[in-house]
């Protein structure tokens, strides 16, 4: 038996695409004066098709509302600021990563340092895995061995600096770690 009932297609995250050509002058502060929480990815201009052709360049937008929205309501939203398309998104995190391709290896790679956040939104909270965390103490391990680092407000400078997925893990979880390596790496060097 089919079902005549309409589907209720409402959801908090969405997605569209910006192309810069087409986009209005300011688009990134007519979508920051609709004040909601939304991630811009960095300018994709690297990524390939399958034929090996690079794309035309464009921007990810992922907005996140506080409540339920309609395609046809955030469509029109999306028209405001150049958004090309509109998409529910199932996983904000996904999406998020998406923008980074962070979990693609095989696509061209943007740096999460270019992401830019509006309306109170947290784009290395949205992103977060506990993987990343490892993978960043191993990485904060590797530059402090490459670097002769065996001070841990050096490398805290650093990454306050350069590195801001490091500096989040050593303020929030990772410093007993590092300070523990540094302090024994400070000892088997004397």
């Amino acid at each position: 038996m089919v079902s005549n009932e309409k589907k209720d297609f409402r959801s908090r995250n969405f997605a569209t695409m910006v192309y810069p050509e087409s986009a209005p002058d300011g688009w990134t502060d007519i979508l920051q004066n609709l004040s909601v929480p939304c991630f811009v990815s960095p300018l994709h201009d690297s990524d390939v098709d399958d034929d090996g052709v690079i794309k035309k360049a464009h921007y990810h937008v992922l907005m996140k509302f506080e409540g339920k929205k309609s395609l046809d309501n955030v469509r029109e939203l999306c028209k405001k600021f150049g958004g090309v398309g509109c998409e529910a998104v199932q996983s904000a995190r996904g999406y998020a990563r998406y923008l980074c391709h962070l979990d693609n290896p095989e696509k061209a790679q943007y740096s999460p340092e270019d992401v830019r956040a509006f309306a109170g939104a947290d784009y290395y909270a949205e992103i977060e895995n506990p993987t990343d965390k490892y993978q960043a103490i191993r990485e904060m391990i590797q530059f402090c061995k490459d670097n002769k680092i065996v001070v841990y407000a050096d490398l805290v400078d650093y990454a306050s600096v350069h590195r801001e997925d490091w500096f989040r893990v050593l303020c929030d979880s990772g410093t007993y770690v590092v300070k523990e390596y540094l302090k024994s790496r400070t000892w088997s060097l004397k």
